[in-house]
């Protein structure tokens, strides 16, 4: 499906990056992955990725980091002869109740998810519009459709992308480039691993499936944004939320 194309997934060494980055090289596809700091995750999808067939190489890169970005993607064209995907999947948390948020809270969450995502697409929107082509799908949030309590900086960063998406979305269409979102909803990772149990409870509740999702739910909507049964979708938001926003 996506023989001779080119991956890159930020956040792409465990929890939903790991299974994106799995499910395109499980599909085809050779596959960059940046990281942040866990170079012994990385290197296991790495291994895992080759196991499956695919040419696969890990960087380690803050994407908050512009310069640092725009050196990591020139690796990545080095190595790789360039990228045909990106997905924009790095993230990051810091949830408390906004009264008690600092200003370094809410600036590095916005600075990793959506700042980062500005940067590697910038980093790549030559490269597609030379080339005519290219899949660009990030990853959003149910919170930032709805909002969340606590998570101001997370929301907010999660929305913001949303409007991102849309506007790259409309500056790329004439070139055949396309630019989609994916909001997941509570999805079984590390992430919702370290919430209260209560809290969690009382979270599915409002679920109306009733239940998480798993990680391969998010990477088969990706693996679907990224092939050519979807060259005619662009700018647009798929939940996968079990229902959660309607």
């Amino acid at each position: 499906m996506l023989k001779d194309k080119v991956a890159l997934v930020t956040g792409g060494s465990r929890g939903l990056g790991r299974a994106i980055a799995l499910k395109l090289a499980e599909n085809g596809a050779s596959v960059a992955i940046f990281y942040a700091g866990n170079a012994q995750k990385a290197a296991e999808t790495v291994a895992e990725a080759e196991a499956l067939g695919a040419k696969a190489r890990a960087y380690q890169v803050n994407v908050a980091d512009f310069a640092a970005v725009e050196e990591a993607v020139k690796a990545v064209k080095a190595d790789f002869g360039g990228v045909d995907i990106l997905v924009n999947n790095a993230g990051i948390t810091r949830d408390k109740l906004t009264m008690r948020m600092s200003a370094e809270d809410f600036d590095d969450v916005l600075s990793v998810n959506l700042n980062g995502a500005f940067h590697t697409i910038r980093a790549l929107y030559s490269d597609f519009v030379r080339r005519r082509s290219g899949r660009i799908i990030n990853i959003t949030s149910v919170s930032g459709l709805m909002g969340n309590p606590g998570q101001a900086n997370y929301a907010a960063s999660k929305a913001g992308l949303v409007g991102l998406t849309k506007t790259i979305a409309k500056e790329l269409a004439g070139r055949g480039i396309t630019c989609n979102a994916i909001a997941p909803g509570f999805i079984e990772t590390d992430m919702t691993a370290a919430m209260n149990e209560g809290a969690l409870t009382k979270a599915l509740e409002l679920v109306p499936m009733k239940r998480m999702g798993q990680p391969e739910d998010i990477a088969n909507a990706v693996l679907f944004l990224a092939g050519d049964t979807a060259a005619y979708i662009t700018g647009s938001v798929l939940q996968v939320d079990g229902g959660l926003y309607m």
